[in-house]
């Protein structure tokens, strides 16, 4: 079975500057070379490692998205972007042009979204798809075929994610949920009625306060759900002839090294 390998490029990245943070990369022209160097070695490290036949990097657009649109303070509470890592961003990108590594980027979705649909396309046409992300919302889309890969870290897939984030909210992303329910309340309540629309749909069989917090917030909830959730079927314009994996330009990779000072 061929394998087709997605990356998340801003949780990589974010992941990479901050896992350097106290000792920072500064090569001699003063420039945080961090998030690149760190981006680089987990991408050369997976290329060794999975050996994917077909390859590609997701980024989030410019602007906001469907998800703001809908929700203006979705994301709200995030901290502006370091200016090392916009520095870096251009220059991961041009190392990725050098690898001939296909990135896709859609206006209005996230790379969540466009990895999602790219897993289901893989996964409907035959392929072994491994999504590489820190960020735990992509365990909504494993299934048979589409696995998850966290660096550094183990992960369980759970198909209800939407739901239970809907539920107890993510502070992360800034989703609200439905205020007072938290973990282990949102998981007994999926147990009990399967999805938040079974729920919605039988709230006259909860009691108390619960009732009570459930019924006053419907509609926060349902739009948390679809704020939590990551859309599959994005309109994108790739083939799997564009995120097949292509022989590296080396005299553009060397150049590449050369100017952060890698080794």
């Amino acid at each position: 079975m061929q394998k087709l390998m997605l990356l998340d490029a801003y949780a990589l990245i974010f992941r990479a500057y901050y896992g350097l943070i106290r000792s920072p990369r500064i090569n001699s022209k003063g420039q945080n070379t961090s998030a690149a160097f760190g981006f680089i070695n987990t991408l050369e490290e997976l290329l060794r490692t999975e050996n994917p036949d077909f390859v590609a990097v997701a980024f989030d657009p410019p602007g906001g998205t469907f998800r703001h649109e809908q929700f203006p303070e979705y994301k709200a509470t995030r901290d502006e972007t370091p200016e090392d890592i916009r520095w870096a961003v251009p220059v991961i990108k041009d190392f990725l042009t050098a690898y001939g590594i296909k990135m896709v980027e859609v206006p209005r979705y996230e790379a969540d979204d466009v990895i999602g649909t790219l897993a289901h396309r893989g996964a409907k046409d035959g392929l072994e798809v491994v999504m590489v992300t820190p960020d735990k919302d992509y365990a909504q889309l494993v299934q048979p075929n589409v696995t998850m890969l966290r660096p550094q870290s183990g992960a369980k897939g759970y198909e209800r994610l939407g739901d239970l984030l809907g539920l107890m909210g993510d502070s992360a992303d800034n989703i609200p949920g439905c205020p007072g329910v938290g973990a282990k309340t949102a998981v007994k309540l999926l147990a009990d009625f399967g999805s938040i629309e079974g729920l919605l749909s039988h709230t006259d069989q909860l009691k108390g306060a619960l009732k009570k917090k459930v019924e006053e917030n419907v509609q926060q909830i349902r739009e948390s759900k679809v704020l939590a959730t990551i859309v599959t079927d994005v309109p994108i314009d790739v083939t799997w002839d564009d995120m097949q994996r292509k022989t590296p330009n080396k005299e553009a990779l060397v150049a590449l090294y050369e100017d952060l000072e890698f080794r």
